[in-house]
């Protein structure tokens, strides 16, 4: 099958893996700035969102969606440092600059930053909320207190480093493998590959402030849901 056998098709995979991964960022990331607002509303969303068989099986097709997109990411890594040495990925040469230059020929590192901030994720919030109430346990905060979870991470600094470093790896990932998707699927010619730079730019930057603003807003306590004028 070409999609799994050819380059081409290799990269087609990352691409759709990558695009709906964003898409899944784009609703966790609007998710969580309810938080910001309302303690309720977000622990509305979180008991909706708990262990319910719909729930569970979305989580399963997003983890299928990580682990494909990272099982490719390595392959492809490895296909083109073979094909091209240390440059692991083709840019065109006037947009081979800066930043971009910087996250293309990084993409591994980033990947690895990534990958072990979401384990850090997961057991900082799934294993403690959906698993801890699909097996019945008792954490010391209650599993649908999503509220509860957000403000017990985000009160220990050493996780708010964490966050903000996985969330900068994240942003430069996510820049570079924006445009690269549209140029995959082949939505960008000479024009448009940098039109799709900006725009991604722009949506990537807006996308991971959604994250940052309520790590530092529970880090300082200055969420208009934590505070009552003071702040």
């Amino acid at each position: 099958m070409w999609l799994i056998n050819s380059s081409i098709g290799r990269k087609v995979v990352m691409s759709v893996t990558g695009v709906a991964l964003i898409l899944f960022l784009t609703f966790h990331g609007c998710m969580n700035m309810v938080a910001l607002f309302s303690e309720e509303g977000y622990n509305m969303i979180c008991e909706f969102l708990g262990a319910n068989w719909y729930a569970v099986v979305a989580t399963l097709g997003l983890a299928a969606l990580a682990v494909i997109h990272i099982v490719y990411a390595f392959i492809l890594t490895a296909q083109n440092r073979t094909a091209r040495g240390d440059n692991r990925y083709e840019v065109a040469t006037e947009v081979n600059a800066g930043k971009v230059e910087w996250a293309s020929k990084n993409m591994l590192v980033l990947g690895i930053i990534i990958c072990l901030g979401m384990l850090l994720h997961l057991w900082n919030f799934w294993y403690n909320m959906m698993f801890a109430e699909l097996v019945g346990a008792m954490p010391p905060i209650d599993p649908t207190d999503g509220f509860g979870w957000i403000k017990e991470t985000f009160s220990n600094p050493v996780f708010v480093v964490l966050y903000i470093v996985w969330l900068v790896a994240i942003w430069f990932h996510l820049s570079h493998g924006f445009w690269s998707a549209m140029q995959t699927f082949g939505w960008s010619g000479k024009i448009w590959l940098k039109r799709w730079m900006c725009i991604g730019n722009i949506y990537v930057t807006l996308l991971m402030l959604c994250f940052l603003i309520v790590v530092l807003a529970f880090a300082f306590g200055c969420a208009p849901s934590l505070c009552s004028g003071s702040c």
